[in-house]
């Protein structure tokens, strides 16, 4: 894994998008890590929500119906975004979503991803001679979108200071992990690990 950090703002909160399509354990798996996290030690600073385009719910990517907590501009000012992947290819086709995205890179500190995410991270212009990754099956796509991309094929996660992007799926709870450990201390991190009680031993 990478690490280059930027310095980190000291509390805010941290925005999960929405959107038809989302992969759901892109985001339920960070959002456990997340929630746990931000309602367990408010001492902390964080805050942590969902939120979608306009606040309506969303059909995930296998039919799971899910409610934000927000519309996109009833959102609390983020330190942290966060966008899934899954069937992203209407918003990487969607020039307002690029946009936006390429303004909130000016105001947000901290902008992470997970699977596909990172493909329109790169469609906006976000990732241009940066390291990053993706799902597995999408590296090759990050490369032809922007070849000044630096892959990282084997990487869980690639923290880049204010870009930090994960690979596929399951990978986005390693990634969560590792955003409390660097905003809050290897310690918090610890102790959010064992609360949802993720030790993985694939059975396979």
């Amino acid at each position: 894994m990478t690490t280059n950090q930027a310095a980190d703002a000291a509390g805010g909160h941290i925005g999960i998008l929405l959107f038809d399509g989302v992969e759901e354990l892109d985001f339920a798996g960070p959002w456990e890590v997340l929630s746990w996290w931000t309602r367990g030690f408010p001492e902390d600073g964080y805050t942590c929500s969902t939120f979608s385009h306009d606040g309506a719910a969303v059909t995930c990517s296998k039919g799971l119906s899910v409610t934000p907590h927000h519309a996109r501009d009833d959102l609390p000012p983020m330190a942290v975004l966060l966008h899934p992947g899954g069937d992203t290819r209407a918003l990487g086709a969607d020039a307002a979503h690029l946009a936006w995205l390429r303004e909130t890179r000016e105001t947000v500190p901290l902008l992470t991803s997970v699977c596909t995410g990172s493909v329109v991270y790169a469609r906006a212009g976000l990732l241009e001679g940066r390291p990053a990754t993706t799902y597995w099956g999408a590296l090759d796509g990050l490369a032809e979108i922007d070849p000044s991309i630096e892959v990282r094929r084997e990487d869980r996660w690639v923290d880049d200071g204010d870009m930090v992007t994960a690979a596929g799926v399951s990978a986005g709870i390693d990634m969560a992990l590792h955003l409390v450990a660097r905003l809050a201390g290897e310690e918090r991190a610890r102790q959010v690990r064992r609360g949802i009680q993720y030790d993985p031993e694939p059975p396979v």
